[in-house]
């Protein structure tokens, strides 16, 4: 029953290096005060050399075994960044060993920075098929910060990119329901912003490193933005709405939005289109943009902050290069 299944616990980390607006100046050559206002960030946390996605995904989840024996756990599903430790490997699988989960069976969910509203409908969705399942595991690390090619004119304006790990336990506790979803993806935009070296199209070589083919690249970012301004922000909505209403409410009735990082002005759109004032929504400026894990991270944070409380209604909602919106609605307590 969709009644007993809620999010019993979350669980974030991030690494200890911080790199400022002004740090970013020095990167971009984008002013301070324009990384503040318009982009709306004004620190990251950026990993080292030694510390992956998949141990920061590892670690986002060590304070949630300290509310369930591992071995209670039995499904881990891995929606963090598809940028891992190495290609072509399964971190989810390593993860469940780290923590020690010997009874979970792990798998990947990858859709980049939409995954975390359609990993809790993924979630939800086997919690009512299955009765065996008791809990299910969502934990996810990005360390796309190594994505960005500073020399790259087309891209950097990904600077956002950040990193950390993020975790979410879902169970049969009956609080904290996943209610309905919407997802909509527009694949017009599938050849936009992608690693151009490294995959079957284009193998590794010695050419692909000379010339920085294993960064993010964007074909035509005017192109892009052009065509993407149009959307992008009316889809935000569209699925916000329709699982609102899938969840037989209206969008007066949100409390709070768990949005992904983007700049200022488009936060401040999608608020007014919802009709919500800023206090109620998560920006996360000093965190920046962490794949699909930004909605789980405002969630974490909004528990901190004790933003939540008994009856709220919240959306997590998020959107990913290919380009896909989603949106998952939860009754809180």
């Amino acid at each position: 029953m969709i009644e007993n299944i809620g999010i019993t616990a979350t669980g974030i980390f991030f690494p200890e290096n911080i790199e400022t607006a002004k740090d970013l100046e020095l990167k971009t050559g984008i002013p301070e005060d324009v990384i503040i206002n318009k982009f709306g960030l004004y620190q990251k946390h950026v990993s080292n050399a030694n510390l992956h996605a998949s141990d920061m995904a590892i670690e986002a989840a060590r304070p949630i075994l300290t509310k369930i024996d591992p071995l209670e756990i039995d499904v881990i599903i891995y929606f963090g960044s598809p940028f891992k430790d190495y290609d072509v490997w399964p971190c989810a699988a390593k993860i469940q060993h780290e923590l020690g989960a010997k009874n979970a069976y792990a798998f990947e969910l990858m859709n980049v920075s939409s995954c975390f509203p359609i990993a809790l409908k993924v979630a939800k969705d086997m919690l009512v098929s299955d009765e065996s399942i008791r809990n299910i595991l969502l934990v996810g690390g990005c360390k796309e910060s190594y994505l960005i090619d500073y020399e790259n004119h087309r891209s950097r304006f990904m600077f956002n990119f950040a990193d950390g790990g993020a975790a979410a336990l879902i169970g049969r506790n009956g609080k904290n329901r996943p209610l309905g979803s919407s997802i909509i993806t527009d694949g017009s935009f599938h050849d936009d912003v992608k690693i151009p070296a490294g995959g079957s199209v284009l193998h590794s070589s010695g050419n692909s490193i000379k010339n920085r083919l294993h960064y993010l690249d964007v074909t035509d970012p005017q192109d892009m933005k052009e065509r993407l301004d149009l959307v992008s922000v009316p889809n935000f909505v569209k699925v916000v709405n329709k699982a609102v209403q899938k969840s037989g409410y209206k969008l007066e009735d949100i409390d709070l939005l768990l949005p992904l990082h983007t700049k200022k002005s488009m936060h401040q759109e999608l608020l007014k289109q919802l009709g919500l004032p800023e206090e109620q929504s998560i920006y996360l400026d000093h965190y920046g943009h962490m794949s699909a894990l930004d909605p789980c991270i405002g969630l974490h944070i909004a528990q901190l902050k004790k933003q939540l409380n008994a009856g709220d209604l919240v959306v997590a909602v998020s959107a990913g290069t290919g380009y896909t919106w989603a949106a998952t609605a939860i009754q809180w307590g």
